[in-house]
């Protein structure tokens, strides 16, 4: 994409591999997703990473669609944040 900034996204998966909640805590803040995430990674280290992977991917692909004109008009599954699922990008009211 021109002009998206990967070292964002490669910042993000080092920190996720290393802990998946702060990496979750960094694109969805503090709510459900980080509490689902924190679960799964009590539960078992591989369950975080994939939530947390997903949940990455999610986000930069609405970031990315956003920016080309692509709204997603409905939520990701299993994604409760709304930073998330607006890819991080406000809805332009003023």
């Amino acid at each position: 994409m021109a002009g998206t900034n990967p070292v964002s996204a490669i910042i993000i998966v080092l920190i996720t591999i290393l802990l998946p909640p702060v990496g979750v805590f960094m694109i969805a803040g503090c709510g459900a997703d980080l509490f689902v995430n924190i679960c799964l990674t009590l539960l078992g280290y591989i369950p975080g990473h994939i939530h947390a992977f997903y949940l990455e991917y999610v986000y930069f692909d609405r970031r990315d669609r956003s920016r080309l004109g692509q709204i997603a008009t409905k939520p990701a599954p299993g994604v409760y944040s709304e930073n998330i699922n607006r890819g991080g990008t406000s809805y332009g009211t003023v």
